[in-house]
């Protein structure tokens, strides 16, 4: 076989496990990672079963690489937007800003995926949940970096505990996604986002743009 169709062959194979991730994802915003079967996605894809198989091997498999594959569209549609504010308060105002965003808009049909899987896997020890912790602790980690970088720019208070800060934050966000997809109530986003600028306002050493 040429080099050339051999790299025809990966380039397809790529897209079709792209495509099944994606779908993947989709699903398990609403039925969870456990309402993924390889027949499901073939039959939504219109691929072949063995074909979704090759990709993945095991349902186990196919569930951790829904959760990368989620990861990163999180990561482009929250994070990448909002490192493109200005460093400092700035940028950790647009990190929540984008996340509720995210959500409100449902880039996942069922909501946050996050919210949704977090949920289904809390209490099943095993490969999945590991990874989903993770993931979740990634998120924290990232907000309490930026909280982090406004406090020693002198913009937040210097003793504030950023990860403390960054829980606070996230407890916000996770009420407005609960409200939203269980109420049917996108309100709880104003909300949010309204509590999360008076609780910087209270940490802020000077008043800020991004807070009004």
């Amino acid at each position: 076989m040429s080099g050339a169709a051999t790299d025809g062959r990966l380039a397809r194979g790529e897209r079709t496990r792209a495509a099944v991730l994606r779908r993947a994802a989709d699903i398990a915003s609403i039925d969870g990672l456990d309402g993924l079967s390889i027949g499901r996605l073939a039959a939504d894809l219109s691929v072949s079963k063995a074909g979704v198989f090759a990709h993945f091997g095991s349902k186990e498999e196919l569930q951790l690489a829904t959760v990368h594959a989620a990861a990163e569209r999180f990561a482009a549609e929250v994070v990448v937007p909002a490192m493109e504010a200005p460093e400092g308060l700035a940028r950790l105002v647009a990190l929540y800003d984008s996340w509720l965003a995210y959500s409100r808009r449902r880039v996942f049909p069922g909501g946050c995926f996050f919210f949704c899987t977090f949920a289904e896997f809390h209490a099943r020890p095993g490969r999945v949940r590991d990874e989903l912790a993770e993931v979740r602790r990634r998120w924290l980690d990232a907000g309490a970096g930026l909280v982090a970088d406004a406090r020693d720019r002198g913009e937040l208070d210097p003793e504030c505990d950023p990860q403390a800060v960054a829980f606070e934050l996230d407890a916000l966000g996770m009420a407005a996604n609960l409200h939203d997809q269980l109420c049917e109530d996108p309100s709880g986003f104003d909300r949010a986002a309204a509590a999360m600028r008076a609780r910087l306002r209270t940490l802020a050493t000077a008043p800020h743009p991004a807070l009004d």
